[in-house]
């Protein structure tokens, strides 16, 4: 540390408030308030939901937290050793049992009051209660030692590891303040001897855990002949508390100094200024604990060290164990106060929600168990036939549930999905000309075969029944999942086997449902493809599509002009068109001029050879080539009639598909459901197995009733200050 003129000792602001403010120390109620609230979930055996203010402990294993401690005690109490000591969290409440709190702590005296401690074995006037044995006190500090090895041990074994189980340690006595401290298990960097390998990081996390609330105050220790800014406590307060509005720092080891040098300029916030300052003490040397040096001893000579020492001598009386603790004490009832409405209305809060959550897990169910099935069938299937029909109270405005979604599938899914089905995607217009040649037989047709026509139309309409079928599927998931939704609820959360029987029940149910469904969606398809029905108002008749045929073609054909006059030429003079019969790949493999007669009359010696020498036609023949106009027109024909009347049975099937699904699946399983559960599941010799109470239900209900029995012991002791 730098050497400092002591005439240049000067605190600014806004740290000077706290060494010149008039430190009263005659109402501890607000701490002993927040004693009793920590005392209240510890003794239930619950984890406390409110982050309540206390002062927490940290520093690193050599910074002399210990010490500091038992400084504040007066007494020795704590586990000594080499390595990690405190290994668990200690929560240690001082309290002051005298009628008036008197303004002297550990021996030092205020005025003309003055009260020495001792290190005795036994002292009737102050004794220790750890909260793990209530109604046993302990007179003897030195087994108050014992019980916290034994404490630790019995969570962490004889190793060096570490517990975030706290141990709770209450010590009344009339020469401490009434004040509550978290002390942790010292921060350190390398594993010694059998510590876990990631000792460092366990301890970093459980100090962290405690010094991120809030309401934590962080009493944070170092050494003071070692470099503040190396300071493992002050590192670690803060990352949590960058501007260092809740951290007081605590000097230890003044007394080690280099010669000449001293802490001013820390206490006078001009290296690391922390908001509720610092405070310098001096503690027993690890001699002085050996030879086990009163306490009282230590803080005289502690008192004479600031009183003789040049750069402090002026603000003794801000130096010092007795004045950290009467600036603790103060600091946490200010904090306590400020932070009191707060508590309440989380102490409020938490309350309602765990009588909220222990109101639907319910009494344990007493009483006839046939009525208590009765009654949740009948709930269940009121309760699914509300949601199908949309009348539930807890109606989503973010989403769509229950009957909405099976009619998003029908209305969405299933109609654009049948709308998305092609007639001529897999049928091109090649096949429909070799259709109709084949439906012609050896005859060629005059008009357009009513039968290729047929053969194509119920081809198409058979390619409904996928989609159809696969609505039906889709429905039935949207049932399950309703089911999925109400077997959610906490009752049945309640009653696993309940819940099962329940599930597998419905599930059948819902699966009888799908063969009637099924059945009846495939004799609509079925229906549609026996029988088209030519006859139907809304089907373009064949005449219609051969007018609009020819209508289009002759749009399309070029007019045929008189070279003399220039003039177009009538239709009936125009030159016919020549048309062709369709060539077969098997009989134009030459590239020659082909036709039966003109190989007859016209061909040379060769092509009578060639005829002669003609073979029988191969197995498979396929037409190829272009179409001729007549081709085209034939099949233009055919698509005009086939989109028309596959377009009927596209909306009739889109009609009738959700007609079908919702009679024999959703609305069977809407009217039947009461009577299928009952017939199942209403049988005396199962009822009991049913209604046993899940592991989860029994403990859960049991935390709750803990909670709100804390909960509502803490808002009484809070509803007692004004």
């Amino acid at each position: 540390m730098a050497q400092t003129n002591p005439n240049a000792y000067a605190i600014p602001q806004p740290y000077e408030d706290y060494w010149q403010v008039e430190i009263n120390v005659n109402d501890p109620g607000l701490i002993t308030l927040v004693n009793k609230l920590q005392d209240v979930f510890t003794t239930v055996g619950v984890q406390n939901p409110i982050d309540l203010p206390q002062i927490v402990v940290v520093g690193s294993q050599s910074s002399g937290k210990s010490s500091v401690l038992e400084n504040i005690v007066g007494r020795d109490f704590l586990p000594r050793g080499t390595g990690i000591v405190t290994r668990r969290p200690l929560v240690l409440q001082l309290i002051n049992r005298a009628g008036q709190q008197s303004r002297q702590t550990n021996g030092v005296s205020d005025g003309d009051t003055k009260v020495e401690t001792t290190d005795a074995a036994s002292n009737t006037d102050e004794w220790g209660e750890f909260l793990h044995i209530p109604g046993q006190k302990f007179f003897d500090f030195n087994k108050i030692r014992d019980e916290i090895v034994k404490e630790t041990e019995s969570k962490t074994g004889r190793n060096a590891g570490i517990s975030p189980a706290p141990i709770n340690l209450k010590i009344y006595s009339p020469n401490v303040l009434t004040l509550t401290l978290v002390d942790l298990p010292g921060l350190t960097k390398v594993p010694v001897g059998d510590q876990p390998r990631d000792i460092e990081k366990q301890i970093r996390e459980m100090v962290l855990k405690q010094i991120m609330k809030s309401n934590a105050i962080i009493l944070a220790v170092t050494a003071a002949n070692t470099d503040l800014a190396n300071s493992d406590g002050l590192k670690l307060a803060r990352e949590v508390d960058p501007e260092g509005q809740r951290t007081i720092g605590v000097l230890t080891k003044v007394d080690l100094m280099d010669e000449g040098t001293d802490v001013v300029d820390i206490l006078a916030g001009r290296i690391i200024p922390l908001r509720l300052g610092y405070v310098p003490v001096v503690n027993r040397g690890q001699r002085d604990i050996e030879q086990k040096k009163a306490i009282s001893s230590a803080l005289e000579n502690e008192r004479q060290f600031f009183e003789n020492h040049k750069a402090y001598r002026n603000k003794a009386s801000y130096c010092g164990t007795p004045y950290l603790a009467r600036k603790l004490n103060l600091i946490l009832m200010m904090h306590i106060k400020q932070t009191l409405p707060d508590i309440k209305a989380r102490i409020q809060a938490s309350l309602q929600k765990y009588k909220d959550e222990l109101a639907t897990l319910g009494d344990s169910m007493l009483g006839n168990s046939g009525n208590i099935v009765l009654n949740i069938i009948t709930e269940f299937a009121q309760e699914y036939r509300t949601v199908l029909e949309g009348h539930n109270a807890e109606l989503s405005s973010i989403e769509l549930s229950g009957g909405a979604r099976i009619s998003f599938v029908y209305h969405e899914l299933y109609s654009n999905g049948v709308k998305a089905v092609d007639p001529f995607d897999v049928v091109k217009d090649i096949d429909i000309r070799t259709i109709l040649y084949n439906s012609s037989g050896s005859s060629p047709a005059l008009f357009v075969g009513t039968t290729a026509f047929e053969l194509i139309v119920k081809h198409q309409i058979k390619r409904l029944e996928e989609p159809s079928l696969k609505c039906v599927s889709l429905v039935y998931d949207e049932l399950v999942r309703i089911l999925s939704q109400l077997l959610n609820k906490p009752l049945f959360r309640r009653y696993p086997s309940l819940k099962e029987r329940f599930h597998g029940v419905v599930i059948s149910f819902f699966k009888k449902a799908m063969d009637p469904t099924n059945r009846l969606v495939r004799d609509l398809v079925a229906m549609e493809s026996c029988y088209v029905n030519t006859g139907h108002p809304d089907f373009l008749n064949g005449h219609r599509a051969m007018a609009i045929v020819n209508e289009k073609h002759n749009a399309a054909k070029p007019v045929q002009v008189d070279p003399k006059t220039g003039k177009p030429l009538p239709a009936s003079a125009q030159p016919p068109q020549r048309s062709a019969s369709p060539s077969l790949d098997a009989m134009n493999g030459t590239g020659e001029g082909s036709g039966f007669f003109g190989s007859f009359f016209g061909g040379s010696t060769k092509n009578k050879k060639k005829m002669a020498a003609m073979e029988a036609p191969p197995p498979t023949l396929k037409a190829s080539g272009t179409l001729s106009e007549k081709e085209t027109q034939e099949v233009e024909v055919i698509k005009l009639l086939i989109t028309s009347y596959f377009n009927i049975v596209r909306r009739t099937m889109i009609d009738m598909v959700p007609k079908a699904i919702m009679l024999n699946l959703v609305e069977h399983t809407k009217e039947e459901m009461q009577r299928e559960l009952l017939e199942q599941m209403y049988r005396a010799q199962e009822l009991d197995d049913l209604l046993k109470e899940s592991d989860y239900t029994i403990r859960r209900r049991k935390e709750c009733q803990q909670m709100v029995e804390s909960l509502g012991r803490a808002q009484e002791i809070v509803g007692q200050v004004q």
